[in-house]
Parts: C-alpha cells; sequence; structure tokens
C-alpha cells in the first residue's frame, strides 16, 4: 500500500515594500516557483499611490500569474507618517511604461485578514505597518497568527560581513510603533538582519539568472544597476 501522503501546499501571504532593492523581488521569484507553495494573496506597504503595486503586478506578468491577489496597501509610516518612494520607473529598474495600480481604502487590510483567516502563514519583507493597521482595525486579527518576518536584531553579524547594528534594521526602524504592535500579537519567526546579510547574489549568477525567462532577466538587470 502507498503509505505517502500527497502533502497539501503550503499557503503564504507575502507582504512587502517592493521596488527598492532587488531582494523583494528576489523573494517573489522563489515563492512563485517553489513546489509546495501556494501564494494566496500580496499586499505592499509604505506604497504611495499604489507605485510598488504596479511592480508587483509587472513581475506577475511576466510569469502568467495575474491570478495571484494583489492590494496596495499603508503610504506611510504610523511612527512618522513619513513615505519611503520606490525606485522609479525607468529603463534601469522598471520600464517607463508602468503606471501607479492604486488600491481602494481598506482592500489590502481585507486581502490580509482573508490570508490570514484561511491559514495561510503571512511573510512580511518590508515594513510592518499593514500588519499594526490590522490589528488596530479589527483587534484580535494576528492573535497567534504565524507571521514571518524580515527584521529584528539579536546577535552580531559573523566575521567578514558588514558590522550592522539595529540602527541599520529599516524594516523595524521605519515604524517602530508597527514593530511593537505586530509583536505583542503574532507569532513570529526572525529572520534577523544578521541573517539576511548571509544571502548572496553574486556577479557570476547573473548570467543564468539571465538566461532563465523574462523575470529572471529583470532581476539580473535589476542588480546589476543596483551593485
Amino acid at each position: 500500500m502507498q503509505l505517502d501522503a500527497v502533502r497539501a501546499p503550503i499557503r503564504i501571504h507575502l507582504d512587502t515594500d517592493f521596488g527598492g532593492d532587488p531582494g523583494d523581488a528576489c523573494a517573489l521569484a522563489m515563492l512563485l516557483g517553489w513546489p509546495g507553495v501556494e501564494l494566496v494573496g500580496i499586499t505592499t506597504t509604505i506604497d504611495r499611490e499604489g507605485w510598488r503595486a504596479a511592480y508587483v503586478a509587472h513581475c506577475l506578468e511576466l510569469v502568467g500569474r495575474e491570478d495571484v491577489p494583489l492590494a496596495a496597501g499603508a503610504e506611510g509610516s504610523l511612527t512618522t507618517q513619513k513615505v519611503a518612494d520606490p525606485y522609479p520607473a525607468d529603463d534601469r529598474y522598471w520600464p517607463s511604461h508602468l503606471a501607479p495600480r492604486p488600491s481602494t481604502p481598506g482592500e489590502a487590510l481585507d486581502l490580509l485578514g482573508k490570508s490570514i483567516a484561511g491559514g495561510a502563514t503571512a511573510i512580511g519583507i518590508g515594513t510592518f505597518t499593514n500588519f499594526a493597521l490590522l490589528e488596530q482595525a479589527r483587534p484580535g486579527s494576528l492573535d497567534r497568527a504565524p507571521v514571518v518576518i524580515m527584521g529584528g536584531w539579536t546577535q552580531p553579524p559573523a566575521e567578514g560581513l558588514p558590522p550592522w547594528g539595529p540602527d541599520r534594521d529599516f524594516n523595524v526602524q521605519w515604524d517602530t510603533r508597527a514593530a511593537e504592535i505586530l509583536a505583542a500579537h503574532a507569532d513570529l519567526t526572525l529572520v534577523t538582519l544578521p541573517a539576511t546579510l548571509k544571502a548572496h547574489l553574486r556577479g557570476a549568477d547573473l548570467p543564468r539568472l539571465r538566461a532563465s525567462g523574462p523575470l529572471g532577466d529583470l532581476l539580473a538587470r535589476q542588480s546589476d544597476a543596483h551593485a
């Protein structure tokens, strides 16, 4: 008798401040190509006018995945009200013909809340403002919800890596109030700043990345420009 059960896909919701350095686009590409992962929703944060959402939509279009629900979320930091603008739409990073993709008020919170209520693990790779707004608007939404965040600082980076401290942890420092709210409610897994410094994309990787398809070519071009 066949004993191996077919595993249900892991449901993931991605919350991102897409459109700065190429890291978030690489994370999206990884999730889209990872067997056993079902990407059930994407929300953008610190997203004035929906430009970050437009960049996400472009990446989804390149791989024929326009079916993934997407919504532009919080515009600014709860702590300071500041907005961090993404890289502009120009041919170094993003095609200049792209237009912003704003969402209706509350649409991002609806999508994030629906994903969490449906059993998805939420992965935050940008500032944590959307999570905090969801908990403020609908208390209890994050109670023990599984959330993986790229942020936090528990020990120094390994020898040979940049000696960055907590002050360089953008995702936490940009909206410290949101970080406090998230930490008080969710079941958190931290991918700390020193850990992220060990994830390298090297120049030697770019030819293979370019040859992998339209999204890979975009990531290679962006990485080369960013370097």
